[in-house]
């Protein structure tokens, strides 16, 4: 009996398995398009450094290896690694790919050009910015640039943290900025996403309502 039993049990775990395979691939193909190659060039960029492929050190933002080696590539890596494998990496994916999505299917539905302007917008302030704050990594302050905007177009969403406490959508941004304090990682980071998140809620939503005109003219 045992012998006729292992041949069932290999065809039960095969089937789990192609379940399985198939759920992960539907959810994936179901996340929006720039969401999608955005999240696939981070898991591919850390898999490479994983595997001794490429070096972060090839990645990271490096103004002088820029200028004058004309290592340009760097302008768009260093958006790109968040670490090797693990628990931060999974934690940075897991914000990068819902709130990324919530943008993109939401406030942003239809509007993929709209979408790509505003991470290249934000991209482009924080790469301006790096030099000055000696920042080698930028993905995290985009992410956290995201979390802001969703943020501040979902003011009446209430949210809750570990379940101690509730709050509404805006004020997401600072809490999880205090609980990277209280971790005792440096707020730099998060206060760049944050003030460039701000910048472009204030050009793009704020000021087309004041009756000087704004972004958009009046």
């Amino acid at each position: 009996d045992t012998h006729l039993d292992l041949p069932l049990a290999d065809a039960s775990v095969r089937r789990e398995a192609n379940w399985s395979a198939l759920m992960i691939e539907a959810w994936y193909y179901d996340i929006p398009p720039v969401t999608r190659t955005y999240v696939t060039l981070c898991f591919a960029t850390t898999l490479a450094c994983a595997l001794d492929i490429i070096s972060p050190l090839s990645l990271y933002f490096n103004a002088r290896a820029i200028c004058s080696k004309f290592q340009v590539w760097r302008l768009f890596t260093n958006f790109l690694f968040f670490g090797p494998f693990g628990l931060d990496f999974l934690f940075h994916m897991f914000f990068l790919v819902r709130y990324s999505r919530l943008l993109e299917e939401g406030c942003f539905r239809m509007r993929t050009a709209d979408f790509l302007f505003m991470l290249l917008f934000g991209a482009t302030l924080m790469t301006l910015i790096a030099p000055f704050i000696n920042i080698q990594f930028l993905g995290s302050s985009l992410t956290f640039m995201m979390v802001y905007v969703w943020g501040r177009r979902n003011e009446s969403v209430r949210m809750s943290f570990l379940g101690l406490f509730q709050f509404t959508a805006p004020y997401l941004p600072w809490v999880l900025l205090a609980f990277s304090v209280l971790l005792s990682h440096s707020p730099t980071v998060d206060l760049i996403g944050i003030g460039v998140g701000h910048m472009y809620y204030f050009l793009e939503d704020v000021l087309p309502l004041m009756p000087a005109g704004g972004m958009r003219g009046s």
